[in-house]
């Protein structure tokens, strides 16, 4: 951890916070190009399957618009505890005290991200919670009880 008298801490946890809302949104704009890649070619899939089976697959087509919640789950809540994106910019997500965070929690937290990004009054209250924040969290991260720190800091 940085000996900086101004780096924010979580609570509790000792895990520096401080510098991670401009890495979240560049780490999500990388995270939207892969979610967009792997939309594309699950459709292509389901598509194909679709031809296959005389068109029944094709009924799988809405889930399609859970993509980015099942891409978190996988990757949050996965053993990194980061995206890709995240993982560029170094940071991660943790539960209470440092903890990983669930493949439940994961899938929540992206839930309640994408919620808030499909209004622009919700988006605009998440963020501006955060900037209000010493220790910089979203909304939909104190909804979830998760943390969003710099790693290798």
């Amino acid at each position: 951890m940085s000996n900086d008298p101004r780096a924010v801490t979580a609570p509790n946890s000792g895990l520096q916070t401080r510098g991670v809302l401009g890495g979240r949104f560049v780490a999500y704009l990388v995270d939207l190009c892969v979610i967009a890649v792997l939309t594309f070619v699950l459709a292509v899939v389901i598509a194909l399957l679709g031809v296959v089976t005389l068109g029944i697959a094709w009924l799988l087509f809405p889930i399609l618009a859970a993509t980015g919640v099942f891409y978190s789950i996988a990757t949050v809540g996965g053993r990194r505890q980061a995206t890709i994106g995240m993982r560029l910019f170094g940071l991660k997500v943790t539960g209470q005290n440092g903890t990983r965070v669930d493949p439940i929690i994961a899938g929540a937290h992206a839930l309640f991200f994408y919620v808030a990004a499909s209004t622009m009054l919700l988006l605009a209250l998440d963020i501006l919670i955060g900037l209000v924040r010493d220790d910089r969290r979203l909304l939909h991260d104190l909804l979830t009880g998760v943390t969003v720190v710099r790693v290798g800091v």
